[in-house]
């Protein structure tokens, strides 16, 4: 018989998290995207190896991979991989970073892995339970709580508007309720369905972003709640918020909502010229 579509997920994601290890910690060739962006050699290499499991396992499927782009063939089924999520802190040696595999059909995620290539963890869904795995050690349902009081806030925003990412961090109230974090990597999206942080705030647009689908579908299946910075569905384009429970998930819009004008405002703008 051969592997579940979660078993594949597992496989590939486990598959880019050996090269991300064995690379850690060495000089790396970095190869610029913007003037902050940047790929190296380790991400390639990640992403080839989650691509010969998905090949070998799911030949039929279609692939989506954040350095090597579209590969397979059409098809309803399409896994979305980020090889290395968190390239600037791997390559400064910084041990923050996620493998991320999602399978989705028909706009719904139907398996997802992430692995921790540093601490050697595993975090999975097969769309009902959300599971995690440290080295060999069992297997634990994810157990989302709000009791630490951290918020990880994504800041790497754009460079010519406000955004609200790097507004929360800087905002009295917030630091009254939370203590803020920014580790900037999609780590801390299944974070918040460990229970290790409270929330997960960012901007952006979700419709299949292959950094955050298998992170947002393992804290869906753990019962975190996940909406837009204003409490409505995903996908339309205004970030996500990703909660322990609904008390700090109301606790966190309402912090959010007073920086949303100025966002609103400067992407209107920018539409206009």
């Amino acid at each position: 018989m051969g592997l579940s579509d979660v078993e594949v997920a597992i496989a590939a994601a486990r598959a880019g998290a050996e090269v991300v290890a064995r690379s850690y910690g060495r000089e790396h060739v970095r190869r610029p995207k913007t003037a902050t962006d940047f790929a190296t050699e380790t991400d390639l290499a990640a992403e080839r190896a989650i691509i010969d499991v998905l090949q070998t396992h799911r030949a039929a499927d279609a692939r989506t991979g954040e350095e090597l782009g579209d590969s397979g063939p059409r098809a309803a089924r399409r896994w979305l991989v980020d090889p290395l999520c968190g390239t600037l802190n791997f390559a400064a040696t910084t041990p923050l970073v996620a493998v991320n595999v999602a399978l989705v059909e028909d706009g719904t995620s139907v398996a997802a892995a992430v692995a921790d290539p540093i601490a050697d963890e595993l975090f999975w869904t097969d769309g009902s339970r959300a599971l995690v795995r440290r080295g060999d050690g069992p297997e634990r349902l994810l157990g989302p709580t709000g009791v630490s009081r951290l918020i990880e806030i994504n800041c790497d925003g754009p460079l010519d508007r406000p955004f609200v990412g790097g507004q929360l961090v800087h905002d009295p109230r917030l630091r009254a309720a939370y203590g803020p974090r920014v580790i900037s990597s999609t780590l801390g999206v299944v974070w918040v369905a460990a229970g290790r942080r409270s929330s997960y705030v960012s901007d952006g647009s979700f419709d299949e972003n292959l950094h955050f689908a298998a992170g947002i579908a393992i804290a869906e299946a753990a019962g975190c709640l996940v909406t837009d910075l204003v409490g409505d569905p995903l996908n339309t384009g205004r970030g996500v918020v990703v909660s322990a429970d609904l008390a700090t998930h109301h606790e966190v819009l309402e912090l959010v909502q007073p920086h949303l004008s100025a966002v609103v405002m400067a992407d209107r703008r920018g539409r206009d010229q």
